[in-house]
């Protein structure tokens, strides 16, 4: 009798293990068979690092060794507010004949923590095929609470429009790009976000951003759950039943309008932190509006996907593509 029922265990665990296994070698698999689509994921998060560990999924380089035929030019003060010095960073091919495209990265990190350099993959990527890149400071949660940050990367926006003949990119083709937060201040400084509070009195300019891409962020601070979510509330600085308007103008979603940028979204379907349904809502409503978007939800991955050397090849592939046709 015992040595039936540890039979039955036996052939349970390894059928459990063999469904591990499958489950694990699947995203890989469909990879190979069809390289044209979305890069499929692991759903669990947890999964995910087990492939990375595992050596199934390989860690995009975050930190590469800036090449030799990059120009890199550090700590550009656009903005400074009681003594805190706000900066960019620029990168450009030493090479480059003429004034480029600009693509401004806008780091995430709950609007708490993060850093200018956090992008350097995408930065001196795509400084190498031909762009200016360049890569912003902005206050964070410590600092101040909305709208702090969202004022900080709306006049580096401004400031880059009015730069452009001093750093050799062209004011006239300038993309925002972001992810989690930092997607979400792209689309704030890109959809046209204005503070009904600013004491600012200066005409803007006239250029407008050519192109936003929006990696995983927020659009509608206003649901049920981001109300309860505490990096939206500690964002914010009040719970949502003491200013529920803040969090309506501190979404994306309501600065929509028809003259809003081409935008790309790039989101995991299996983001349990920023709910892929933000950026459906987003798609149906560009879509509404007649503005062109281009949308990949990347199937069974979870937030902070492009980590992972495939989704991020994936996603530099689709930015390249929406760049050439937008910039």
């Amino acid at each position: 009798m015992k040595s039936k029922i540890l039979k039955r265990i036996l052939k349970g665990l390894l059928a459990v293990f063999f469904l591990f296994c499958l489950l694990m070698v699947t995203p890989r698999t469909l990879g190979f068979l069809f390289p044209e689509k979305p890069p499929v994921g692991y759903h669990f998060e947890n999964l995910s690092l087990v492939a990375l560990g595992a050596g199934l999924e390989k860690l995009a380089d975050l930190e590469p060794e800036i090449p030799e035929s990059i120009e890199e030019i550090k700590n550009v003060e656009y903005k400074n507010i009681n003594g805190k010095s706000l900066q960019m960073d620029f990168y450009r091919p030493k090479n480059a004949d003429g004034p480029l495209p600009l693509l401004l990265f806008i780091h995430g990190g709950g609007w708490r923590s993060g850093k200018r350099s956090d992008y350097l993959v995408y930065l001196t990527s795509f400084a190498q095929k031909g762009y200016m890149t360049a890569t912003v400071t902005y206050r964070l949660k410590g600092d101040s609470i909305y709208p702090a940050a969202v004022e900080d990367v709306t006049e580096a926006v401004e400031w880059l429009f009015k730069n452009g003949e001093n750093y050799g990119y062209d004011p006239n083709r300038i993309a925002l790009i972001g992810g989690s937060a930092g997607a979400h201040l792209a689309m704030m400084a890109g959809y046209g976000w204005e503070n009904p509070a600013s004491q600012h009195t200066g005409e803007k300019p006239a250029n407008r951003v050519k192109a936003v891409v929006d990696i995983y962020g927020p659009v509608d601070l206003t649901t049920e759950y981001a109300q309860n979510q505490p990096l939206v509330t500690g964002f914010i600085g009040h719970a949502y039943n003491e200013k529920p308007e803040l969090y309506q103008q501190a979404s994306p979603i309501f600065w929509l309008s028809d003259s809003c940028p081409p935008t790309l979204i790039l989101h995991g379907t299996s983001d349990t932190l920023v709910p892929v349904s933000q950026s459906d809502t987003l798609k149906s409503r560009l879509d509404a509006l007649g503005v062109p978007c281009e949308y990949y939800r990347v199937p069974l991955w979870p937030h902070s996907m492009d980590i992972a050397k495939r989704v991020n090849d994936f996603s530099q592939q689709k930015m390249e593509a929406f760049f050439e046709k937008y910039l």
